[in-house]
């Protein structure tokens, strides 16, 4: 997950944000981990809105907020003046090509940790399987779609690396699968 710099009251802070849940968060702020819920099913960052951190609940307003200015943060009565600083990344594309690794390994259904196998098609980000287009034994060529994933309410097409036969389909339609994840097994 990407960490972002935040400077709170002119204090500078490394946030980490992990959803785990419809409204549900694991937050790391420098390294202290810290469990935060929207209390609103639906949230419009324009209206104030509540959160849960532990046992407490916080009413939220945030301003407009554009990147790299600072912004005037109200958390119940109090005001934090804040900057956020997001972490460069790639430009947003919705067709990728997953590197081929070169390490034997297997997964299984009980862990999501794993090593890449020879031929393996990895999730180039976190998200759900929204649909699989093929199964083992399918011959597939170079660039043709295997999986399509959902990340951020956009789908993206996971695309064969090379040419090949599908060995191992490991992942299943409404599957949630990390960055890195193993998706398919193509030889």
């Amino acid at each position: 997950m990407p960490v972002y710099e935040a400077v709170i009251d002119g204090k500078p802070r490394n946030v980490e944000i992990t959803k785990t849940g419809e409204n549900a968060f694991a937050v790391r702020i420098d390294d202290k981990p810290v469990k935060v819920e929207l209390l609103n099913s639906r949230v419009n960052l324009q209206k104030p809105f509540t959160i849960k951190v532990g046992d407490k609940s916080y009413r939220v307003e945030l301003p407009t907020v554009e990147q790299g200015k600072t912004a005037q943060v109200k958390i119940e009565d109090v005001t934090f003046k804040a900057e956020v600083r997001i972490p460069a990344r790639k430009q947003a594309v919705t067709t990728f090509e997953p590197a081929m690794s070169a390490v034997s390994a297997k997964r299984t259904s009980s862990t999501r940790q794993q090593a890449v196998a020879e031929g393996a098609v990895t999730a180039p980000m976190m998200g759900k399987i929204v649909s699989v287009k093929v199964k083992q034994g399918d011959q597939v060529k170079q660039n043709q779609v295997l999986c399509i994933i959902e990340a951020m309410k956009m789908e993206n097409e996971i695309t064969a690396p090379k040419a090949g036969t599908v060995h191992e389909v490991l992942v299943s339609d409404g599957s949630a699968v990390n960055e890195g994840d193993t998706l398919l097994i193509i030889g």
